[in-house]
């Protein structure tokens, strides 16, 4: 392993990666750019293959208010929306798998209250189920009971099996349909059945507040509180935070070392992850599509405008701004994790850094 610390960037590069280092160090330099720049303020990137860690760079600041923090390799960060894939989509899969459940299942089966019978799990996982794509709960309502009742009232009169509509309510939904299923707390289910095996130990949600400077701040005087402030230490999304931190669709955090070994799992499936190959393949396979909203089972597909993935290349993204990319058939992933909303959101600033360096990185793998 090569390591440089000097530049205050955190460095490393795999032995055999020397061959890319020119193309990488130009994905390198324009991290450093951006983050001197102030955008985002801290980011973690890795490229993993299936032996592991190929290139790795961490830096810039964990926080910027109510004072300066360095980011390093330990930094977590709230990765918002890949909750449903690191957490919600990888248990749907094993449950399936061990005989637990069906995709086929309606979803009244796990959640009798459910008001709409013709909805399967595998209409949440695909996001066909015709709900809306977002609600603020957390402005009304407190506590599993009371949102859950919000999202069933939403959800009378949906119709599944159409487009492709994205919506965390989904997730939400998959995520307490796990906890019927296992008869467990869904960040327990979590720890045991994936984080536990995978040697994920900084992978949880609600991290505790002793380890707050571990962790990544993201908005101050958002639109995600019923009260301004900065949200740090807690998950950014108001109807994860609404739920107590634990949702299927958002409240995980993790540093980008705990999700190389997520991802290392998916690439060398069938060899003692937690889910068999055949079911890695089938998440990264066409399952519903709308426009350019492309399904497979909880990851979306064809990254486009991200540079040159081959088809079978599985995605996602968190609001908070991180994404995975996983490219099956090469072998390889991307994680890319940072606090881009912090202390303020560029969302436009954001979704072109994001593609840009994935662009760098697929140029460099060409």
């Amino acid at each position: 392993m090569n390591l440089e610390t000097g530049s205050g960037f955190y460095v490393e590069a795999r032995d055999d990666a020397t061959a890319g280092s020119g193309a990488l160090m130009r994905v390198r330099g324009y991290l450093e750019r951006c983050t001197s720049e102030g955008f985002p303020p801290g980011l973690s990137l890795a490229l993993v293959d299936r032996d592991g860690v190929v290139f790795q760079v961490c830096g810039g600041h964990a926080s910027l208010v109510p004072e300066p923090l360095s980011a390093g390799p330990e930094t977590s960060y709230d990765l918002a929306s890949l909750t449903k894939v690191v957490c919600t989509t990888t248990l749907a899969l094993a449950a399936r798998d061990r005989g637990l459940w069906g995709l086929g299942d309606p979803v009244t089966r796990w959640l009798p209250g459910y008001p709409v019978a013709r909805t399967t799990l595998w209409h949440l996982l695909t996001h066909t189920s015709g709900l809306v794509e977002h609600r603020p709960f957390y402005a009304s309502y407190r506590g599993r009971g009371e949102v859950e009742a919000a999202v069933y009232e939403e959800a009378a009169g949906s119709a599944p099996g159409g487009e492709v509509c994205y919506s965390d309510l989904n997730f939400m939904l998959l995520g307490w349909a796990l906890e019927a299923c296992f008869s467990k707390p869904l960040d327990e289910v979590f720890s045991a059945q994936v984080a536990g095996p995978l040697g994920m130990p900084a992978t949880r949600f609600r991290p505790p507040a002793s380890e707050r400077r571990l962790v990544a701040a993201t908005e101050m005087d958002g639109d995600q509180r019923p009260w301004a402030g900065l949200v740090w230490g807690e998950v950014h999304d108001g109807n994860a935070w609404a739920l107590g931190g634990v949702a299927g669709h958002a409240g995980l955090f993790a540093p980008v070392g705990d999700l190389a070994h997520f991802v290392q799992s998916l690439l060398q499936a069938g060899t003692g992850g937690v889910l068999p190959a055949s079911s890695v393949e089938e998440m990264g396979t066409l399952q519903a599509e709308s426009d350019s909203d492309v399904r497979g089972l909880g990851w979306r597909l064809r990254p486009s405008g991200w540079g040159a993935w081959p088809e079978g290349t599985m995605w996602h993204t968190g609001f908070t701004g991180t994404s995975l990319l996983v490219d099956r058939p090469r072998g390889v992933a991307v994680i890319l994790l940072s606090n881009a909303i912090h202390p303020r959101r560029r969302l436009d600033e954001q979704a072109a850094f994001r593609a840009e360096v994935h662009r760098l990185v697929a140029d460099a793998l060409s």
